[in-house]
């Protein structure tokens, strides 16, 4: 049985006693009823000599061994994703090691016939966002992040950019940004939608405070280029916004739910289709999810 030390208030140790891991019989890639990527975490290494205000510790082979973990379950790995690892303190420099890494170790692992799934965030967080920040600027950011990761060999997964939602002053500058990055991919994307719940910086995104109004003009982006789209990861905590829009989407193109909330009736579904899964919660419950 696992035991923890932990710091009292009084500055004493405590020993904490970890009760018996759970038993899951895990899934594997081929069996598994929907398509889950689990945003995982990155392994610090704790005495790698850095100044953590500037810099990034990372015990790199404990990190891509949890990858492999993670694929052993049956489940994807979504990687340098916004709230995972970008919105934490990981650069783009070093989310760009990251991705190749992942790469090199998705190619290598071997998991029954459908080898490790593995998409990877890019966005524009290599640009601070300011009022000399505009349409173009956004444009290049995307383009930079999108080209490296699929020069590494990488999926994409286009994340919302905090730059974009200070530089636009209507919902055609994001038909504008979208359209220009999806003509260029070269393989279908994964869109993420994340609500002002999860960066209030966000607020505003699709050029509307509104939610609903906010969902036509992205439902508007992957309308325009559906072959370019392989899915939409919706993060707004609202299983109703998250249904209503996935009924409303092109043949082929997937709601991938990014609900901590709501996650399990979403992915059960209804009468009236399902939602595949792209979430964080999954790095934490990895074996019960492979499981259920």
């Amino acid at each position: 049985m696992a035991k923890v030390t932990l710091p009292c208030i009084d500055r004493s140790t405590e020993v904490y006693e970890l009760g018996d891991p759970g038993k899951f019989e895990i899934a594997s890639l081929n069996t598994m009823p929907r398509i889950a990527y689990a945003a995982v975490h990155v392994v610090a290494d704790p005495v790698q000599d850095n100044n953590p205000s500037i810099d990034t510790a990372i015990d790199w082979e404990a990190t891509i061994n949890y990858r492999r973990y993670v694929w052993s379950l049956g489940l994807g790995v979504a990687e340098a994703m916004d709230t995972a690892q970008r919105g934490m303190g990981v650069n783009w420099q070093n989310s760009l090691e990251l991705v190749k890494r992942s790469v090199d170790a998705a190619n290598d692992f071997q998991h029954g016939n459908g080898g490790a799934l593995l998409a990877c965030g890019a966005g524009t967080d290599h640009l601070n966002p300011g009022p000399n920040v505009g349409i173009d600027d956004v444009i290049n950011a995307y383009e930079e992040q999108c080209h490296a990761i699929e020069s590494a060999g990488g999926r994409i997964i286009l994340m919302a950019s905090r730059a974009l939602a200070v530089a636009a002053s209507s919902p055609d500058d994001y038909l504008k940004v979208y359209e220009r990055i999806l003509s260029q991919v070269k393989e279908p994307v994964i869109i993420h939608w994340l609500g002002e719940m999860f960066d209030p910086a966000l607020k505003g995104y699709w050029g509307s405070d509104d939610h609903w109004t906010a969902m036509e003009t992205c439902l508007k982006v992957i309308a325009g280029k559906a072959e370019k789209v392989n899915g939409i990861k919706v993060s707004l905590l609202d299983s109703e916004k998250e249904i209503a829009m996935r009924n409303k989407l092109p043949a082929g193109v997937r709601m991938y739910t990014g609900d901590d909330f709501n996650f399990p009736e979403l992915i059960a579904g209804d009468d009236t289709g399902y939602s595949d899964a792209l979430l964080g919660i999954f790095d934490a419950i990895a074996p019960a999810a492979s499981a259920a």
